[in-house]
């Protein structure tokens, strides 16, 4: 099977992240989705994250009735620091037949080389499925100069261009602004029905 790997905190999970895994989904044929829940990722350390059974319980309402989307609990049962490359080698070692693909935006592409063993991790992956970001370009040659062998595995996602961050939600649940319409109906009552993001 093609199999797709879409790591992130998701916290809170948005409309963007569904858009994000269903085009990518169908642009590269894969069979289903992976979301894998990162619980304590390492390039947010210092910051401010909800719990874990929240996170859990939102991407579950999020994804509920795509049965091409799972959650994955492969950085969910192991100890930090959980890292893509790691991440990747577990999965298939699991399952040793199937390709994996994994999903990032263009930015997290052009900071690559800052990530742990980033050559590493470009030799595990099957592919890399890569979504255009506003103001963030997509240099396959330089690139390929500092991770070789890349651009063979490179897959340009064209998606919607819709700027919707969990930053700005968390920011706007905080200052009593609407949310509404940029998360589902059910993550948007489990923010309100748990009070996160709230001063208080």
């Amino acid at each position: 099977m093609k199999i797709g790997i879409f790591g992130g905190t998701f916290d809170p999970p948005h409309l963007g992240h569904l858009i994000l895994a269903a085009e990518a989904q169908e642009q590269l044929e894969l069979d289903h989705v992976l979301w894998v829940l990162t619980p304590f990722p390492p390039h947010k350390q210092g910051q401010i994250i909800s719990g874990l059974h929240d996170r859990m319980a939102m991407v579950m309402l999020a994804m509920a009735g795509n049965p091409l989307f799972k959650l994955s609990r492969v950085d969910i049962d192991r100890m930090p620091p959980q890292y893509a490359v790691d991440t990747v080698k577990i999965l298939k070692e699991s399952a040793p037949r199937d390709m994996f693909f994994y999903i990032m935006g263009a930015d997290s592409l052009n900071d690559l080389m800052e990530w742990h063993e980033p050559g590493a991790f470009v030799a595990a992956c099957d592919g890399i499925g890569v979504m255009k970001r506003p103001g963030e370009t997509i240099d396959v040659k330089k690139t390929e100069k500092s991770l070789p062998g890349i651009g063979k595995k490179l897959h340009t996602l064209d998606i919607p261009a819709i700027d919707i961050a969990g930053a700005d939600i968390r920011a706007r649940v905080k200052a009593g602004r609407q949310f509404r319409y940029l998360v589902t109906d059910k993550v948007h009552q489990y923010i309100l029905n748990h009070k996160l993001y709230r001063s208080d």
